[in-house]
């Protein structure tokens, strides 16, 4: 795949007002959405891998490996160069096929990040389900009810990846001190929970 010498994607310049994206990363499938990406900017998008004849998990792996880095970099293009960028910590016991690939795509787009010197923020799964519901156990529908009642600006269409973006990027905003909306005191102890950088640009 790709080594340690390879040149960093490039990246659009930086806004020149504040932008907070959510990742919240997936390989996506012809039944999944794939990685949701939310921005402060008012949108919100799925990238994902997408082919119901030839499943990424079962392509031979030099192919496969193509396919990854090919997904990352549509992954990150769409990002772009924001502000911050919150990402949804891996959850290495979460069951399900392709955990070997994603693991790859994770680390791939931190790394790509930060080589570009964009602030990564790391919320945990339940950190996330925490400031969107105010329950770190919520599951899947729960944090889709809450995104889409507490931030409906930004349309998910049920999509629990975009939903999960859309918490992430709420919760970047907030800690910049800039919330969208309002959130109770046991939603926001998720913030002080999550790993944030030490520098963000103005």
């Amino acid at each position: 795949m790709t080594d340690l010498l390879t040149p960093p994607i490039l990246l659009t310049p930086p806004p020149s007002a504040p932008v907070v994206v959510g990742l919240d990363t997936a390989l996506g499938s012809a039944s999944s959405s794939g990685t949701g990406i939310a921005s402060s900017a008012g949108w919100c998008e799925s990238v994902g891998y997408r082919n119901a004849k030839k499943p990424l998990t079962g392509l031979p792996h030099p192919q496969r490996a193509t396919e990854l880095e090919q997904l990352a970099k549509r992954i990150l293009l769409a990002v772009k160069s924001p502000t911050l960028v919150v990402m949804e910590l891996p959850a290495p016991s979460r069951a399900g096929g392709g955990s070997h690939e994603r693991a790859w795509l994770w680390w791939e787009l931190y790394r790509q990040l930060t080589r570009a010197d964009i602030p990564v923020a790391l919320m945990a799964p339940n950190q996330r389900a925490l400031y969107a519901t105010g329950k770190g156990n919520a599951g899947k529908t729960a944090v889709v009810e809450g995104v889409t009642r507490r931030w409906p600006d930004w349309s998910t269409g049920g999509d629990d990846n975009l939903a999960d973006a859309v918490a992430l990027m709420a919760a970047g905003m907030d800690w910049l001190g800039a919330p969208f909306a309002k959130v109770p005191a046991v939603n926001r102890a998720a913030i002080d929970k999550a790993q944030w950088p030490t520098v963000v640009a103005s």
